[in-house]
């Protein structure tokens, strides 16, 4: 097989040749159609993730076809159609990842390749409405949106959700998937552009989070939230507070802008404010997950697709954060 390869900091990948890898019982080997680029990439690349081993191929998200299994009574599955559940040993506590998890793609070798091992537990049939390229677009962002909106977000139909940050891979995802499940999503950026791509994937309205006055256009536009599904954090957290209803949620995913230098707890608990953290979800939250794309026949917003050969290309893409939407690689000439 071959892989992209980082095997120094702040360097680009190498295509390399490696073994195909033969499954043990338990284990897979999918041939991979696509793949696609999540924030965790880039982050561990520029040497910003905990617990870095290197060298490793990097890729969580992928989908493809089963080309070998380590159980032989399972034979009847080769050949199929998967999307790959892009973590390992998430463990028996659905609140909760063990302490052993840890995403597809560092430690264990991922998807950006033209194959890969992972346990059996990890293959979901494919959406057959969806292409590869679409299909691969789906499992990290796709499961951590979920978890935020449905898990512990709890959200319900009717209810107003603001989703912050609007254009990466998740909020992108979780746009979509609080529009289908019938809540009033409005969305902020400090891009124009994205917020209108972000009207034509259902937002209500978009607001630029660069003007010192935004929540409170929110509130005088839109009203009070109910749900805000944020990965900014920073000073943020306390805008968000006053924008909630009493009983509101803020669900945090993320905090690329760090930690808020002071928290208003008198409004958290005066307000009955519930503050949550959450992460990529467990394999049955991606199970539900693509129940809902399934059902609601859900595509996943593509900001780019890049060749096998563009893998350099693609990680620049994700570094200059201006997607709106997924960056995916398409593996699937390799096999043609």
């Amino acid at each position: 097989m071959q892989g992209w390869q980082l095997q120094g900091i702040k360097e680009p990948l190498r295509l390399v040749e490696s073994g195909d890898g033969k499954p043990s019982p338990g284990e897979a080997v999918v041939e991979l159609r696509a793949a696609a680029l999540n924030r965790r990439d880039y982050w561990i690349t520029q040497g910003l993730y905990p617990g870095i081993a290197l060298p490793v191929i990097l890729g969580s998200d992928g989908a493809g076809v089963v080309a070998d299994l380590g159980d032989d009574d399972e034979a009847g599955r080769l050949g199929d159609e998967v999307v790959i559940y892009p973590g390992i040993h998430w463990g028996s506590d659905p609140k909760a990842q063990s302490d052993d998890f840890s995403p597809l793609g560092m430690p264990t070798n991922g998807t950006l390749a033209t194959r890969v091992l992972v346990p059996k537990e990890c293959l979901f049939p494919k959406p057959t409405h969806l292409t590869w390229t679409e299909a691969a677009a789906l499992p990290l962002g796709g499961t951590t949106a979920y978890r935020a909106l449905c898990t512990q977000g709890e959200l319900t139909p009717g209810e107003r959700v603001l989703v912050t940050g609007v254009g990466g891979g998740v909020s992108s995802l979780a746009l979509q998937l609080a529009v289908a499940m019938g809540g009033e999503v409005v969305v902020t950026s400090s891009s124009p552009e994205k917020l209108l791509a972000a009207k034509k994937l259902g937002a209500i309205m978009g607001f630029n989070y660069q003007q010192p006055d935004w929540h409170r256009q929110v509130r005088q536009h839109f009203g009070a939230i109910d749900l805000v599904i944020d990965s900014a954090g920073g000073a943020g957290i306390n805008q968000y507070i006053d924008l909630l209803k009493s009983g509101g949620r803020i669900v945090s995913y993320g905090a690329t802008l760090g930690r808020p230098e002071k928290l208003d707890l008198h409004k958290i608990f005066w307000k009955q404010i519930r503050l949550i953290g959450s992460s990529m979800g467990a394999p049955q939250e991606f199970s539900q997950y693509l129940t809902v794309v399934n059902s609601r026949s859900l595509k996943p917003k593509i900001d780019r697709v890049f060749g096998f050969d563009e893998v350099n290309e693609a990680m620049g893409r994700l570094a200059s954060a201006e997607q709106m939407g997924k960056i995916v690689v398409d593996i699937s000439p390799t096999w043609t």
